[in-house]
Order: C-alpha cells, then sequence, then structure tokens
C-alpha cells in the first residue's frame, strides 16, 4: 500500500514539473528554445504540447531556415493527434508554400491520408471519400514514382469500394422498400430507381467486386416491376426480365442467386408464351 502511494506521489510531481516546465517554454520569448522544446514534445508523443508551441512558431519563423520542418512538423503533429481535418489543412498550406519544398511529396501524400481517416462509413455522404480519393490522385500524378505510391493506390483502390457499397446500399434500400410510394414525389417506382442506381454503379465502376451484387438487384428489380405493370406494359417487361435472367446466367452460371433466376424465367415465360 505504501509503495503504491509514494509511486502515485512520484508520478503527480513528474506531471506537475512537466506541466510547469511546458508553461514556462510557453511563455518564454526565446523562440529558438521554444521550437527545441516543440520538437521534443512531438519526439516524446506529447502531441498536443508540440501543437501549441509550433502553432505560434510557424508565424514567427517565416523567412528562416526551420520555417518549413515547423510547418510540416505541425501538420504531423495534428495528424498524429488525430486531428484530420487540420492536418489536411496544414499539409495543404505546406504544399501551396514550399511546392519544391524538402517534404513536398509526403505532405502531398498525407493530404489523402488525413482524408482517408476521416472519411465515414458508407451509409452516409461520402463527399469527404470523394475529397481524399482527389487528393490520392493529385499525389499519384504529381509523384508517380514515389515509394509512396503502393500505398497511395490502395488506399484509392478502398476509397473507390467505399462508394460502390454506399451505392450498392442505395440501390438495396430502393429495392427493400418495393412498393412503397411515399418517396417517390415524382413518379416512378423504387423497383425502377433499384435498376437505374444498380446499372449506373456498374457503368461507374465496371471492375468492381460487387458486380454480381449489383446484377442481382437488377434482375429481381426488373422480375418485381413486371409483375406490378399495368397491362400495357407487362409483355414488354416480362420479357425484359426473361432477358435479364438468362443475362445473368451467362455471366455468373455459378452464383448462389442460379435457382431464382431460373425460377424468374419460369414464371416469365408462362407470361410470354401465352
Amino acid at each position: 500500500m505504501k509503495k503504491s502511494l509514494f509511486i502515485l506521489a512520484c508520478t503527480v510531481l513528474l506531471m506537475t514539473g512537466c506541466a510547469a516546465e511546458f508553461n514556462r517554454v510557453y511563455k518564454s520569448a526565446d523562440y529558438d528554445y521554444k521550437y527545441e522544446f516543440a520538437k521534443q514534445c512531438f519526439a516524446e508523443g506529447k502531441f498536443n504540447q508540440s501543437i501549441s508551441l509550433l502553432q505560434e512558431l510557424v508565424t514567427v519563423q517565416k523567412g528562416t531556415e526551420n520555417a518549413q520542418e515547423s510547418l510540416y512538423m505541425l501538420a504531423m503533429a495534428e495528424y498524429c493527434d488525430r486531428d484530420y481535418e487540420a492536418a489536411s489543412a496544414t499539409f495543404r498550406k505546406y504544399c501551396s508554400s514550399y511546392p519544391k519544398g524538402v517534404y513536398a511529396e509526403q505532405a502531398s501524400y498525407y493530404i489523402g491520408q488525413s482524408l482517408y481517416e476521416s472519411t465515414p462509413e458508407p451509409r452516409l455522404d461520402q463527399t469527404p471519400t470523394v475529397g481524399a480519393i482527389n487528393a490520392y490522385q493529385e499525389f499519384l500524378d504529381l509523384y508517380p514514382d514515389s515509394k509512396m505510391r503502393p500505398m497511395a493506390q490502395k488506399k484509392l483502390f478502398d476509397l473507390q469500394d467505399k462508394l460502390v457499397q454506399k451505392e450498392y446500399l442505395s440501390a438495396r434500400l430502393y429495392y427493400n422498400l418495393g412498393d412503397y410510394f411515399g418517396n417517390c414525389t415524382f413518379g416512378g417506382s423504387n423497383y425502377e430507381a433499384c435498376i437505374i442506381t444498380a446499372q449506373n454503379a456498374l457503368k461507374t465502376y465496371p471492375y468492381s467486386n460487387m458486380r454480381e451484387d449489383f446484377a442481382v438487384l437488377i434482375m429481381k428489380s426488373k422480375f418485381e416491376l413486371a409483375q406490378r405493370s399495368v397491362e400495357e406494359k407487362r409483355l414488354e417487361r416480362y420479357r425484359d426480365a426473361e432477358d435479364e435472367c438468362y443475362g445473368f446466367l451467362n455471366e455468373y452460371p455459378d452464383s448462389k442467386e442460379r435457382d431464382t433466376a431460373e425460377k424468374f424465367i419460369a414464371k416469365c415465360k408462362k407470361v410470354t408464351k401465352d
């Protein structure tokens, strides 16, 4: 018990001493000492303290030999502190201020990386994802021979997959809404919206590994649309659904939905042969 209390007391004293030292440095007008202390804080993982010092230093040190390093270190400290929005903005500032700078390549990469870390899950708005894709693409265009190119390309593909998942979730939602017309303000149906969304996704992302998932939604939606058609559109839509099923079987002969496609074809034939 006494040993634990002693350790706790030592820890409190150490923390108090560290805080007091930081406050002295923060209030100091010796910018060289403040800069070295900021670097020490960064090296020790005290990113918040490093940020507090560097935010002042990047202004004070403009035009000096430490200006580039200060700005880049501030961006990295913000990134390591998981303030990704601030980090991406500071990395951008570095790239615009020092396009040929010592850390320009790394800063360009970390613009995309910062945005990547803050992208939302697929069901949410993907505007930040598009921003991250654009940032990585800009990096790849600027530094085609960079050692970080493979990492950037992998992250780029990950982000594109997230956009594909977003489109799939949207298409599936339309399919699941089915006959509900509350969201069809301007006419049409949820099945038609599902078909259009899925087809557009296949055109936009032709190499996606979710092609079969979209194809299943299109096939099912066309069949459901045929079943609910008015008389003048009924025959045409059943033929379209039948063709879609045959096309699906040709492209995905081993699909888990093969039985579904064959059942749909049989039902379609009963209508189209009459």
